[in-house]
């Protein structure tokens, strides 16, 4: 038997609540690192811009716009997401298991969310789903940090997706996925800022070359439609043979322009 407030009462007592929460924290990360990247385009690391097509104004307002739909999507998802706690649907766990075991389960939501993100963002790109669930977002040809929830309706509906299907199976403290909810945010708006902001070493070493970089989910916008759909880490793309082929290249070619020194870019690929 149900018990509990009913999803429809808990949207319309807190989902103005939830809705400043979420998209708060899209506008803190989306401004905030397109901020870095205004200043950073007028210092000497100005070339590091990946692109040299400039997005427009009526690009960025429709990321926004699409951002803020997609807000809307998730705090009615969040109405039931908390209705399912109430009823033990979903495992609720206000406490903590101890710093090193948090650690581990923020560490897990992070790889599990990858490796969904990965075949969700893939399926997506099927002929069939593509225009209906991604068209919208890759709209932005020349992707800014405004474009990091800019989706339409039903791939809101995916992305929001993952979080009941962990709370399902995993009881998770507060802490973790408010941190969890944060680095997510911020790792997307870095991964659509359109600059560079990795050091030229970070392929060349395998303690980071596995770590997404901006590059990495630029050319899924431009160059490489099919190609590179890994969120944090580059781990499916390389298993699955979905990694852009000019990826190192790419890469070592944004983050060594104007430097006569520099490495080849098929020594930083090997």
């Amino acid at each position: 038997m149900n018990t509990g407030i009913p999803p429809l009462d808990i949207l319309l007592t807190k989902g103005q609540y939830v809705f400043a929460f979420d998209f708060g924290r899209y506008l803190i990360a989306a401004s905030v690192t397109f901020s870095i990247v205004w200043l950073l385009r007028r210092t000497a690391l100005r070339q590091r811009k990946i692109q040299a097509r400039e997005a427009t104004p009526a690009d960025m307002r429709r990321e926004f716009l699409q951002s803020m739909q997609s807000a809307i999507v998730y705090t009615v998802g969040a109405a039931f997401l908390i209705w399912g706690s109430q009823n033990g649907i979903f495992k609720r766990f206000d406490g903590s298991f101890g710093i090193g075991t948090d650690l581990l389960i923020l560490a897990a939501i992070i790889i599990a969310h990858d490796a969904y993100f990965y075949w969700a963002h893939r399926f997506m790109h099927h002929p069939k789903l593509f225009k209906h669930f991604h068209y919208a977002h890759h709209r932005s040809i020349t992707p800014t940090p405004w474009a990091a929830y800019s989706f339409a309706i039903p791939e809101a509906l995916v992305m929001f997706m993952f979080v009941p299907i962990w709370q399902f199976f995993v009881p998770t403290p507060g802490w973790v996925m408010f941190t969890w909810l944060n680095f997510q945010i911020i790792r997307n708006a870095m991964g659509h800022a359109g600059f560079e902001f990795f050091p030229r070493w970070w392929l060349a070493t395998p303690l980071t070359s596995w770590i997404n970089t901006t590059v990495h989910h630029d050319l899924h916008h431009h160059g490489g439609f099919n190609t590179n759909y890994g969120l944090y880490f580059t781990w499916w793309d390389k298993w699955m043979g979905t990694e852009h082929p000019k990826y190192h290249v790419k890469f070592a070619e944004v983050v060594n322009r104007g430097k006569e020194d520099a490495p080849l870019p098929e020594a930083i690929h090997a």
